[in-house]
């Protein structure tokens, strides 16, 4: 089981992350200023669902390589923190307005996609989860479960931010 200081880490390292601004997260708060608050709620059930799909597969390759190649889990770790960096100041460069609230909201497939598709999974995966929790299935679904609790509300802020734009 995790310690009550791995628990705080954990919470911490997700929170960290899933406030970057990213893709996912400027689905988001599209889908809140072009839909509202109400509609853009099943929003979250998807990028749960990405994420735990993508942090899942991840921890699963990254233990099983560790094995064969000691060195790749590490180097993957700093890739996707590097990429993950530079999309935040690509993004904070860009200053790219969220698009206009005529236009067609994007839909569950599109946030899906882009959160499974997203760095930030290899980084929780790598990373912020620990590697325990990819060989034990009750650290796991803890770890999951954590994750899920601070994931709701966080992405409901995004979505609530968007709304605000409007």
């Amino acid at each position: 089981m995790l310690s009550s200081s791995a628990i705080a880490l954990l919470a911490v390292g997700i929170i960290v992350v899933l406030i970057t601004p990213g893709p996912t997260n400027t689905l988001l708060a599209a889908a809140g200023l072009r839909q509202g608050v109400r509609r853009s709620l099943p929003l979250i059930a998807t990028e749960l669902a990405g994420h735990l799909l993508s942090i899942s597969v991840w921890g699963h390759f990254l233990a099983q390589a560790a094995h064969a190649l000691p060195w790749l889990p590490s180097l993957l770790r700093v890739a996707a923190g590097v990429y993950i960096a530079y999309l935040a100041v690509d993004m904070w460069r860009a200053a790219v307005a969220l698009p206009d609230s005529t236009q067609r909201a994007s839909g569950k497939r599109t946030l899906f996609v882009a959160t499974l598709l997203n760095p930030k999974g290899l980084l929780f995966a790598g990373t912020i989860f620990p590697a325990i929790a990819f060989a034990h299935v009750s650290v796991y679904a803890v770890a999951m479960l954590i994750f899920a609790c601070l994931l709701v509300p966080i992405a409901l802020a995004w979505i609530a931010f968007g709304a605000a734009l409007h």
